[in-house]
């Protein structure tokens, strides 16, 4: 091997359609070599009998037999080319919830894209046939997406490319000419599109709501706010009345205040559970939002297409339109009270210092 080494280069061991170390490698009768599964899988879907390389058309499928001294040298090379990229593309390594290569052997790289047409996720590496084969050049590219499978047609095998908008589904070819025949049917980018113009209006309108809703928020803080100060008020207007009165009346201004901070503990804690309550439909509107936005911006025209249904609508809120604080009224409360019982006792209190000592 080592001999060989010399003579010979990793690139003579590629297999030109994978442009990987051939894996049971054939000789078509043109005399180029190829992967049986890759020559086999691309006259399955590309021109039949026709070398890749050459484009050589061969009357009949030509019967593959694996060159068992190629297998060979290509196995030494191919465990070298894994070793060296097991050290260069560590960072490339699928993790967990990354959509992995179908096409590496051993470690798993990480997919670039996904094909439509092949219904296999390629590495960088693996996906260079697609972007430089004529044949391949053709078939429609994603980015990495799981269960391919789930984007075929389950009634025709077919890929699902089309939208019926009279059944409101997403059809194949075959579907528009046996099961949706007299249906409006459009591609599945130009509904998407549609789609995603009226997920971004819903989204609009989910941070209109939003905004309202921190509006209203700030209206209720004001609320609270002014009803403090009355209550301050209040309660100074009770201290100055009632500092004069020794502790019979020390003890009604402190039932003053503590009548008035009742009511203010009230209007607090119903502003705290409007503020609560605003909060909760502000964040079940963010996660909507977000929801939205992440589907607005996906290109898998699938994907968007099935949620479209679920989250093209806010979430339904509670009308708070003619929601308040009312700060609590203190006119007639019990200050006004106190003042009718303690006003002769004060008019006696200041009248006293002057009264003629001898009357």
């Amino acid at each position: 091997m080592s001999a060989a080494s010399c003579l010979l280069t990793e690139d003579q061991f590629r297999c030109s359609i994978c442009q990987d170390v051939f894996t049971d490698p054939v000789t078509v009768p043109c005399g180029h070599n190829f992967c049986k599964n890759c020559i086999t899988q691309h006259w399955d879907i590309n021109v039949p009998n026709q070398c890749p390389n050459c484009n050589k058309d061969f009357h009949t499928r030509p019967e593959l037999q694996i060159n068992t001294f190629i297998s060979e040298m290509a196995a030494q090379f191919r465990q070298s080319a894994q070793q060296k990229a097991s050290r260069s593309s560590e960072q490339q390594v699928s993790k967990p919830g990354e959509v992995p290569c179908d096409v590496c052997t051993g470690t798993k790289l990480k997919a670039l894209k996904s094909c439509l047409v092949c219904l296999v996720s390629y590495c960088e590496t693996h996906l260079e046939p697609h972007l430089t084969m004529t044949g391949l050049k053709r078939h429609q590219l994603i980015d990495p997406v799981e269960n391919l499978e789930g984007r075929m047609c389950t009634k025709h095998d077919k890929p699902l490319e089309l939208f019926c908008k009279t059944d409101r589904m997403c059809v194949c070819m075959l579907c528009t000419i046996l099961d949706h025949k007299t249906h409006d049917v459009v591609p599945l980018k130009e509904e998407y599109e549609g789609k995603k113009v009226e997920l971004g209006k819903t989204e609009a309108e989910i941070q209109h709501m939003i905004q309202k809703k921190r509006l209203k928020i700030q209206e209720i803080r004001h609320s609270v706010e002014l009803s403090e100060e009355d209550a301050d008020r209040e309660i100074a207007k009770g201290v100055q009345v009632f500092t004069a009165l020794k502790e019979s009346v020390e003890r009604s201004q402190a039932e003053l205040i503590e009548t008035i901070k009742e009511k203010q503990r009230k209007t607090e804690k119903q502003a705290e559970c409007f503020i609560k309550e605003l909060e909760q439909e502000i964040s079940e509107l963010q996660k909507r939002s977000t929801e939205v936005e992440q589907l607005s911006q996906s290109e898998d025209h699938l994907h968007l297409l099935q949620r479209f249904t679920s989250l093209n609508a806010a979430p339904p809120t509670k009308d708070w339109t003619q929601v308040s604080i009312r700060p609590p009224s203190y006119e007639g409360g019990p200050l006004l009270h106190h003042e009718s019982l303690l006003a002769p006792t004060v008019t006696v209190t200041v009248l006293l210092p002057f009264s003629c000592p001898t009357c």
